[in-house]
């Protein structure tokens, strides 16, 4: 065993060595095999809780080798089991004779000396870390124990990326954390259709696979693809990007492929191709249903031979990418109309996203349309808080043609148009062309000065809906909170916030 300054050093040269890691099974096993070295152990694993089924899963044992059903199964399950009743560290001298289990419960195993620390984060437990002995009695102590806890609290943070945990156990985020996670790269909602787009999209960045994108122009298409690639073992590499529509057919070729000094007239210089530019990355592709038909056949040979020549050379170069494609037109028709070569749609239909316009995601369209008025309100500074219930009901029942593009440009448009010291906007600032169609949709007269805010709406449905929950459970507020589907900590807080306070008559009410 090391001595006390010894110990230090090991635990601080596993938090540098951590804060370097990027490899979520890296760093466990590298906590391992500190904690076997740290203790002359025999054995050390680490049994981390799956956030999804809150199941401990995956145990990894000293040098990073997987347990199957060996010979130290049955004891940690038994040992972890004890520390998640009972909340606090394990150590045991000899668990043989140890008085807390049954005295035959052991009589058949290895193990003698055995110790258990949960890896907690906020008091909440990610995981345990044991040692284990198997010959010697009494070979931990207290404070060894204190030293396991130590070692516990510096690796816990590191092993506390919900996303890697995740991915390490291949199960599907939670959708709260998934929500989280897009949010910060501009995807945003809430509606069902969003969320099964986003668990594509996590997929998509698991796997280094070839990703066809299909939907309407102004859904995102450009955003879903920087979102996979910045979630994919790729994101380190570059993201690259080009429109096939917008580029000349007679210049698609070098700006794809590159092109040698002097391969055509104005060719002055030798030029990387997109291809090189994004080598080791990620390619987008949009509206690749523009891509020329002679060209089509140029890139299925750069994706069968992982290889491309640049205009003017005879020398092909090795390049190695990913490709993501788009297209706002239906591949699969232009094949069948031979617009579109067969064989490059199904080296690109690999794995297939579609986006969903915004008239299939109306629930999204208030959070979006916060967000672009938080946005525009910043660059124009302006102190616009929010929209009057009427503009909110407007933009969710009206239909949008350029999908969350022109909502985008309408709520910029109505952020330019209002006053500087406008805090709501309300229908009068709707530009003149919407004013018919804003009254047809809503069919709402001329808005009177009383009318509740959003908020005030919100706040009274609230308030009807937890009165009534509470009175059904007789006030009960653990009751009430399970029958709308909410926390404690919410029907709590919503209890104060509102003022909602029990009738003293209210069993006779």
């Amino acid at each position: 065993m090391f001595d006390h300054h010894q110990k230090a050093e090991s635990l601080l040269e596993l938090a540098r060595v951590l804060t370097q890691q990027n490899d979520y099974k890296e760093c466990v096993h590298l906590t391992t095999l500190t904690a076997a070295v740290l203790f002359d152990a025999d054995a050390a694993s680490i049994m981390m809780i799956n956030p999804s089924t809150q199941k401990t899963v995956k145990t990894i044992f000293k040098g990073g080798k997987e347990f199957g059903a060996g010979k130290y199964r049955f004891v940690q399950d038994v040992v972890v089991g004890w520390v998640m009743k009972h909340r606090q560290p394990f150590l045991s001298a000899d668990l043989k004779t140890d008085a807390r289990f049954d005295k035959d419960a052991f009589e058949d195993d290895v193990v003698r000396a055995i110790m258990c620390a949960p890896l907690q984060v906020q008091r909440a437990a990610l995981g345990y870390i044991l040692v284990i002995s198997e010959s010697r009695v009494g070979q931990f102590d207290e404070s060894a124990l204190r030293l396991l806890e130590s070692l516990a609290a510096v690796c816990a943070p590191f092993l506390s990326n919900v996303q890697q945990i995740q991915e390490y156990f291949n199960a599907p985020l939670p959708e709260a954390v998934l929500l989280a996670q897009y949010e910060c790269l501009g995807l945003l909602g809430k509606s069902k259709q969003f969320v099964e787009l986003l668990r594509a999209v996590e997929s998509a960045a698991r796997y280094d696979v070839r990703v066809l994108l299909e939907g309407q122009s102004g859904t995102g298409k450009e955003r879903v693809a920087r979102a996979i690639h910045a979630f994919s073992a790729r994101k380190s590499r570059p993201f690259v990007a080009i429109d096939c529509g917008a580029i000349p057919e007679h210049l698609i070729e070098s700006e794809l492929f590159g092109h040698v000094k002097g391969a055509f007239t104005g060719a002055n210089y030798e030029r990387k191709g997109l291809f090189e530019e994004a080598n080791g990355g990620t390619l987008f592709m949009d509206e690749i249903a523009n891509l020329p038909y002679d060209m089509q056949a140029k890139l299925l040979r750069a994706l069968q031979e992982g290889e491309i020549r640049p205009v003017g050379s005879n020398k092909s170069k090795p390049v190695e990418v990913r490709i993501i494609a788009a297209s706002s037109a239906s591949l699969r028709k232009m094949v069948e109309q031979q617009k579109f070569r067969e064989d490059l749609y199904y080296r690109l239909h690999v794995f297939p996203i579609y986006i969903p316009t915004l008239n299939e995601r109306r629930d999204d369209i208030p959070l979006l349309a916060g967000h672009f008025l938080k946005r525009f309100a910043a660059e124009q500074n302006k102190n616009i808080e929010s929209f009057n219930a009427a503009v909110v009901k407007f933009m969710q029942q009206r239909k949008w043609p350029g999908n969350i593009r022109e909502l985008e440009n309408f709520v910029e448009r109505l952020v330019t148009l209002a006053s500087p010291d406008t805090k709501t906007l309300n229908p009068k600032i709707l530009p003149p062309e919407f004013h018919k169609e804003f009254k047809k949709a809503v069919q709402l007269r001329e808005e009177p000065a009383s009318r509740k805010s959003l908020q005030e709406s919100v706040n009274e449905l609230e308030e009807q809906l937890i009165r009534q929950a509470l009175v059904e459970s007789g006030w009960n507020q653990s009751q009430a909170a399970r029958a709308l589907n909410i926390s404690e900590y919410t029907i709590r807080y919503k209890i104060e916030k509102l003022g909602i306070v029990k009738p003293e008559n209210w069993q006779t009410s």
